[in-house]
């Protein structure tokens, strides 16, 4: 599409917003950068734009203003059914989300994940790999550098890898990666997309427009994604940490092999890498899958997967304090990656928990605790819905913290030689932290303060 002097409303001021506005002036468009709030700061928005000039209006959208448009370019965090949204595609105009914009603007091949857990670490060892083999990749998306901001400097030979968001999906037309990965679909994100159906198909939609050139690669052990398998237009390539597979990738006695009907390789021994627990293993058996699909020859991705290190705010090891290990894993934002937590520990453990409340349910995480948890300390707007989930489960260890600091005090307090403690909070962190990030960070500085 030529941008030149077309208008386009860039919806939202967050990373997304700003990437993709500066995106639109350097491809000579007319960007308008707009938020609902209008309380923000234009010179902080400004500033932000690094010295790129475009026009910022807060608060109210006139109706004369959307009637010059050519375009919009939603933020992931806007909801596509949210009044502004419908009233711009009643107008006819064409919404588009930022990964959009970047691809119809992007040359060279991309890679990309999806999926509700397990996203980042992937997409972070696929970027390694790529890097490691070809000299450079881009790691793009929702991992935190937008795509918007890399676009614009591709080319031909340009490997570019993305973590892609459900919300990320929902706007897409054309996106084609060459390679693909769902790597499991559990509930998330139902404030967003009410059913669990909803939410499925929109992460099956990163296929959409993939053929029999292109491949996607799938969770054998997931309903959800091994059906999508039986659907999809391009080649398939599966993965398994619970049986072995006739052609695909899978785990058995601690041994990664790769297997097609004429011969099965054995790859290395998962205790030869760096990672922990049972779903990094099935991560890095998608980013086998997705880079051997991508033509890198086995030995490399080997090297790189043995050395590469969890990726910060995953099971993150942060320090040994009084023989006690402190583990943050503040991106378990659901309680299925914070079951993923736990079963990545090896010891008795004090658990802290709660957040921002997604309409989540919580009894299989309580139930994951088996004896594991020693204490669960809650925080946040979750608290009183997660104790009497426990309850109901006969774990009555739960003590009410005001805030992490308080909550971490109490962990080291109730935590003896041995044990660890863990942040797997099962929730978002709004409401407390303007993200999972902050939530991480935040934790590490108060572990290493002691």
């Amino acid at each position: 599409m030529d941008f030149k002097n077309k208008k386009v409303l860039v919806v939202g001021t967050g990373i997304s917003g700003i990437g993709a506005a500066k995106l639109l002036v350097k491809a000579n468009a007319q960007p308008i950068l707009y938020d609902s709030n209008e309380e923000l700061d234009k010179v902080e928005i400004q500033n932000r734009l690094e010295g790129i000039s475009c026009e910022i209006i807060l608060g109210n959208l006139d109706d004369k203003i959307i009637e010059t448009l050519h375009l919009a370019v939603i933020s992931p965090g806007v909801p596509v059914d949210s009044p502004l949204i419908i009233k711009l595609k009643d107008a006819k105009l064409t919404v588009w989300g930022e990964i959009e914009l970047a691809y119809r603007c992007g040359r060279g091949k991309i890679l990309a994940i999806t999926g509700t857990n397990g996203k980042t670490t992937t997409t972070a060892l696929v970027g390694k790999i790529m890097a490691d083999y070809f000299g450079k990749a881009d790691v793009v998306g929702n991992i935190g550098t937008p795509y918007t901001d890399t676009a614009l400097d591709s080319d031909d030979t340009t490997v570019t890898v993305a973590e892609i968001s459900s919300f990320q999906l929902e706007t897409i037309e054309q996106f084609k990666p060459a390679v693909s990965a769902i790597l499991n679909i559990t509930p998330d994100h139902l404030n967003r997309h009410y059913t669990m159906e909803n939410y499925a198909a929109v992460k099956e939609s990163i296929t959409k427009n993939q053929d029999e050139r292109d491949t996607c690669v799938l969770n054998y052990e997931d309903e959800v994604t091994k059906s999508i398998g039986k659907r999809c237009k391009c080649k398939v390539v599966y993965f398994s940490s619970k049986r072995k597979l006739e052609q695909g990738i899978y785990l058995a006695d601690d041994v990664i092999y790769i297997a097609d009907p004429k011969s099965i390789i054995k790859a290395f021994n998962i205790h030869d890498m760096k990672l922990l627990g049972i779903h990094n293993v099935e991560n890095v058996m998608a980013a086998i899958g997705m880079a051997l699909s991508f033509h890198v020859p086995l030995l490399n991705i080997i090297s790189t997967v043995k050395n590469f290190k969890a990726v910060e705010h995953r099971i993150e090891y942060v320090a040994t304090k009084d023989g006690v290990d402190y583990y943050n894993d503040s991106k378990g934002t659901n309680p299925d990656a914070a079951i993923k937590g736990i079963q990545a520990m090896n010891r008795p453990t004090i658990l802290i928990g709660g957040g921002y409340d997604k309409m989540s349910e919580y009894d299989e995480w309580i139930e994951s605790f088996e004896g594991k948890v020693k204490y669960l300390v809650l925080i946040g707007q979750t608290r009183e819905k997660i104790a009497q989930c426990a309850k109901r489960h006969g774990f009555d260890r739960v003590i009410m913290a005001e805030d992490l600091a308080e909550a971490l005090k109490i962990s080291r307090d109730k935590a003896v030689e041995g044990d660890a403690v863990l942040l797997s909070p099962a929730c978002a962190s709004w409401g407390m932290f303007p993200n999972y990030e902050v939530r991480g960070k935040m934790f590490k500085q108060i572990v290493n303060s002691f």
